[in-house]
């Protein structure tokens, strides 16, 4: 067997092209006679790439220019502290519980402050998103969880905050359709889902919202000294910024989000139709909350759902096994899963739905 289809929920598949690209310079990287991942930060090569990652982001995303775009380290886990520590000034914020990820963002943040939880869905397992519309007006920020990668749910719309900052974890979802980035105060998202191996984090926030952070705020985690530096304050993670900026110019090259977006429509709905017609496959999530990025599903017991996992493995289809608080399969298809990838499992499925109904 070559390559398997991954559909693994982070680390997750890379664009071939960029995996190629990325071999053909592993040794040699423009002509220096150096790997990336033996240059110097400081050096004018790797201030190229980094500067050029930049640009990229800026470019898709339609970053506006009082905005800072910050490469940083730890993931999205160390954000759930940076984020309070930075934007707490009245030490108030609220919090919109949709998944795990949004519980251990709002245990971090109630280190340093008092935290609202205005709405869960905790009472059916994650498996839609509340509706929110009131906020508290003494709130520094609030915080939503974008998509959420276990239970496969997503934001379809945009809490409209007013003027209290909107701050979004997009870890699963970052880059893989249009947003507008006016209508959030800052943005952050681990890179191992849809932008480059595990190590670097992305952060878009604006300025004025991070001049100023809690007293008790160490160095390494205040955004105006990574933004002052330009992300090189520190020695930063070289390798993953550079797969990161290959990544970028392949979205480009695809013809940008509204493109990938399209295409990311046409994977989900394809695997949705399968499941909403299947007689022994079902979702998990409420139909107007579903993920285009991940999707859950199950069959009726532990042993089927053993059995089609195994069944896949068998044939190139890997890493369908869904988290312990959902059960069954999930299947993770970020950009770089292609639209056929998505095609050949469902034809996996119906085979299976045959032989075992």
């Amino acid at each position: 067997m070559d390559r398997v289809f991954n559909f693994a929920a982070g680390p997750s598949m890379l664009p071939l092209e960029v995996l190629k690209k990325a071999q053909s310079e592993l040794t040699n990287y423009n002509g220096t006679g150096m790997s990336v991942m033996e240059m110097s930060h400081r050096s004018a090569a790797f201030e190229e790439i980094i500067k050029k990652a930049e640009e990229l982001v800026r470019e898709l995303m339609g970053v506006p220019e009082n905005y800072s775009v910050m490469f940083l380290q730890g993931g999205a886990s160390t954000q759930f502290a940076m984020v309070p520590l930075n934007l707490y000034k009245n030490k108030k914020a609220d919090y919109i519980l949709t998944g795990a990820w949004a519980d251990k963002a709002i245990k971090e943040a109630q280190i340093y402050g008092e935290v609202r939880v205005l709405a869960s869905s905790k009472d059916k397992n994650f498996s839609y998103i509340p509706k929110v519309n009131t906020f508290n007006q003494d709130s520094d920020y609030v915080h939503i969880t974008m998509n959420n990668t276990i239970y496969g749910t997503r934001y379809t719309w945009i809490p409209q905050t007013g003027n209290i900052p909107l701050v979004a974890d997009m870890s699963s979802n970052i880059l893989s359709e249009k947003i507008d980035v006016s209508k959030f105060g800052l943005i952050y998202a681990g890179a191992q889902k849809n932008l480059a191996p595990s190590g670097v984090t992305l952060v878009v926030a604006r300025k004025d919202l991070i001049a100023n952070c809690l007293d008790i705020t160490p160095t390494m985690l205040q955004y105006k000294i990574h933004d002052e530096n330009k992300s090189l304050y520190n020695t930063p993670p070289c390798f993953p910024i550079y797969i990161l900026k290959l990544v970028l110019e392949w979205l480009k090259n695809e013809g940008g989000l509204k493109a990938i977006e399209e295409r990311n429509i046409e994977k989900a709905s394809i695997l949705y139709n399968f499941l909403d017609n299947s007689k022994l496959f079902k979702g998990t999530v409420v139909k107007e909350d579903r993920s285009l990025m991940n999707i859950p599903f199950v069959l009726p017991d532990d042993e089927l759902n053993k059995k089609f996992i195994d069944t896949a493995k068998k044939q190139g289809f890997v890493e369908l096994k869904g988290h312990r608080s959902v059960g069954g399969m999930r299947a993770s298809i970020y950009n770089a899963m292609p639209v056929q990838g998505v095609k050949e499992l469902v034809e996996i499925m119906k085979k299976f739905e045959k032989e075992n109904s």
